[in-house]
């Protein structure tokens, strides 16, 4: 039988809801993605409560809060205390993402569904991998082999392989096809019929314009609003598509030398770019190209200024501005402060570069565009003043009293177990009743310390203040023994819990950020009702960076997987997704939330030991990164039980010749044109010198053997010129 696979989704399934999702390989249970929205609604997590004990390890897929926003909640209140992996780019851009949202929240309510150090607690311990990298589990997880590749939508964001017995499940949702400026495509096409596939429905039903005019669009509508003394406010998420945007338009004002000031305002801004600044090798080739060739940095940006507080933006003289404020969804943030504040003038434009989400104020505008009139809440922090100053002050001495109280109960407690003899100090307090040693003896509260100098201390003793504790070497034959770990640099990055969140890489942090961090100053959040007139433009461009319906059903095609599980998207995409697939994929899924599917191979595997006997006489051949061999062989189980493959105790039968390799037909053109042999393409296929002809048939996107994949037939008169393309053709292939 197969490896077992069962797929449970616990968020994120005929909605646009975060993506959580919980998946079995032979009882080794993973959790890919740990989402949650922009309102952090603890309901959506009712799932993942009930099965995050069970948890074996956790796969991060993208940097952004519909992948990872739960994960710092479900580590403290949850029992998830599963490993963590993840590419670099998603966990450092995944820790400020949380950061900058923490932040935007604690500003305008009293936000404790988790604190910066559950934040810290929950990045700092991830296992973090480099694309294309086999990582081996081992213990429970001993034989499956996880490995991220590139997934073209964020950043470090990663389509996940795990791997078990040869069979593999493949977790792509997010990803995109074409070539960005910051960002390769994906590499989920060269993976070829998978045991499972799961994949999002996110983006069935939309189909993009061409990238050039989609960019040429959106600039105009910038250039255009600012020609017209207008402010242009953009918003973007914290560290994900913000980036393909501080790009375009950095190139676009470079080349025709615009003056208007662009921002870009995050509590995490100069911490984000200067991470993402070390990530070339994370970003498409002709970034990494340029920075080889001429040491040019495409993230030191010359025309965007990095801001982390609102303040510095009021300070900025009146006039048109681009500003990219986070959040996208402008239920919170910069962006929702901004927003209000130039939604009433006519000249003003909203760009949204992505579909809010659902049931949040820019979703509403998005499907209900202005002008119109929009009551919305708006909130501040201020600082405690008076009455509700001292009543505060109050309250924090009566806990500190309590805290005291129960510390020195505690100390009283231990005093009358008594400690550790091996731990104390020789010079130890004695807190027995003492009364009749009454010289040097100081009363405190009725009891009298006696202060005992021995080489054994009473049972009932306790350790004085600041103890001494000797350390004793250990020695070997050849000198002291040390710890190496004692002489190592300590790293100062952003998993420590220090919550300077721009130290890692220039020595200097987000000044502002740090002291809102660690601000205690006492405050109270005020909120006011207010009905603005939204009388500025509003428009949507596609700049999310995912594949479109016709490339999502083209690239799934191509792989072909055995079995496909469809999640994460509207019910209207993700049927039409499946009734797409059903003329062309075996099975295909679409669980409900908390509904286990059984996606099972049908194939069967079995491990077997390749005797030395039969290896001795096997000639191999290289193929790529494998060596193949054609092995006739008997079957046997050794003696711990397990099925081993022994020379045969006949002859090997005679068996017909097989070819393995597989052709391009272009590259064979030139291979004949080497041998002096004119060819060309012709009515697609190709004419070898003057009577024979090669032609592909089959299906060209089934691959990986099978009935359905192509075969090459070569038609022409039994010449001498036939049978010599034909020993060409054969020595493209490894015969066995």
């Amino acid at each position: 039988m197969g490896t077992s696979v069962q797929v449970t989704p616990l968020s994120g399934v005929y909605s646009e809801n975060p993506l959580s999702y919980l998946v079995a390989v032979d009882g080794f249970n993973f959790l890919i993605d740990c989402g949650w929205n922009d309102h952090f609604d603890p309901a959506l997590l009712q799932p993942l409560s009930r099965v995050a004990s069970t948890i074996d390890a956790v796969l991060l897929s993208h940097p952004d809060i519909i992948h990872l926003g739960a994960l710092p909640y479900a580590m403290k209140h949850l029992g998830l205390s599963a490993p963590v992996y993840a590419t670099e780019p998603v966990s450092r851009l995944g820790l400020l993402t949380m950061y900058d949202y923490y932040l935007s929240r604690k500003q305008v309510s009293e936000f404790d569904l988790f604190t910066l150090d559950d934040i810290d607690a929950a990045f700092q311990s991830m296992t973090r991998l480099t694309y294309s990298q086999n990582y081996h589990l081992s213990d429970k997880g001993e034989g499956i082999v996880i490995a991220p590749h590139v997934a073209g939508h964020l950043l470090g964001g990663a389509v996940w392989k795990i791997t078990k017995d040869g069979e593999d499940v493949i977790y792509a949702v997010d990803f995109n096809h074409r070539k960005e400026r910051h960002l390769n495509g994906t590499v989920l096409e060269s993976f070829v019929r998978p045991a499972v596939l799961i994949t999002d429905a996110f983006n069935a039903l939309n189909n993009q314009p061409y990238r050039r005019q989609r960019d040429q669009e959106f600039l105009d509508a910038v250039t255009r609003t600012l020609m017209m003394d207008g402010k242009v406010l953009l918003p973007i998420d914290t560290a994900g598509r913000v980036l393909e945007i501080l790009l375009i338009l950095e190139q676009h004002w470079g080349q025709h030398h615009l003056a208007y000031p662009i921002f870009f305002l995050t509590y995490v801004s100069s911490s984000t770019i200067e991470y993402v600044k070390s990530f070339l090798e994370w970003m498409s080739d002709s970034i990494a190209k340029s920075f080889e060739h001429t040491r040019d940095n495409a993230f030191v940006l010359k025309h965007v200024t990095l801001l982390i507080s609102k303040d510095e933006l009021q300070k900025v003289p009146d006039g048109p501005k681009v500003v990219l404020a986070s959040m996208a969804s402008l239920e919170a943030g910069f962006s929702h402060d901004i927003f209000f504040e130039w939604a009433t003038d006519s000249k003003n434009l909203i760009l949204f570069t992505e579909r809010a989400q659902f049931a949040t104020l820019g979703r509403m505008l998005q499907a209900d565009p202005p002008p119109k009139a929009v009551k919305v809440t708006m909130s501040q922090r201020v600082p405690l003043v008076g009455e509700e100053l001292a009543a505060y002050e109050e309250e924090q001495n009566r806990k500190k009293e309590e805290a005291l109280k129960a510390s020195l109960k505690e100390v009283e407690v231990k005093a009358s177990h008594g400690s550790d003899p091996n731990m104390s100090d020789p010079m130890v307090i004695d807190a027995r009743d003492a009364q009749g040693l009454s010289d040097g003896g100081l009363y405190r509260g009725g009891y009298r310390d006696i202060l005992i100098d021995g080489f054994v201390p009473p049972s009932t003793s306790v350790a004085p203040m600041f103890p001494f504790y000797e350390s004793f070497a250990t020695w070997d034959d050849f000198g002291e023994v040390i710890d190496p770990d004692d002489y190592l640099m300590k790293e100062d990055n952003m998993d420590s819990s220090s919550m300077q969140i721009g130290a890692g890489l220039n020595g200097k942090n987000d000044e502002v950020s740090a002291s809102l961090m660690l601000d205690t100053t006492p405050s109270k959040v005020v909120s006011t009702e207010l009905t603005v007139q939204v009388k500025c433009s509003l428009v949507y461009m596609d700049f999310e960076g995912r594949a479109d319906g016709r490339s999502i059903k083209s690239i799934i095609g191509h792989v072909a997987p055995l079995k496909l599980v469809l999640v994460h998207g509207s019910a209207e995409a993700t049927e039409h997704l499946k009734q797409h697939f059903l003329k062309h994929v075996p099975h295909v899924y679409a669980p409900q939330i908390g509904e286990t599917i059984d996606v099972t191979s049908d194939l069967c595997a079995y491990k077997v030991q390749l005797s030395e006997k039969l290896m001795s006489n096997v000639l191999l051949k290289k193929l790529g990164d494998y060596e193949i061999a054609w092995v006739d062989s008997e079957v046997a189980k050794t003696d711990s039980g397990m099925l081993s493959l022994l020379p045969l105790s006949t002859s090997a039968p005679p068996h017909k010749s097989v070819l393995v390799g597989d052709v391009k037909m272009a590259d064979f053109k030139q291979f004949l044109a080497g041998q002096g042999i004119q060819a060309q393409f012709s009515g697609g296929a190709l004419r070898c010198g003057e009577f024979v002809t090669l032609r592909k048939v089959g299906d060209p996107n089934q691959k990986g053997g099978g009935t359905g994949s192509q075969q090459i037939v070569i038609e022409g008169p039994l010449t001498e010129e036939y049978y010599k393309i034909r020993d060409y053709l054969y020595s493209q292939f490894y015969l066995l």
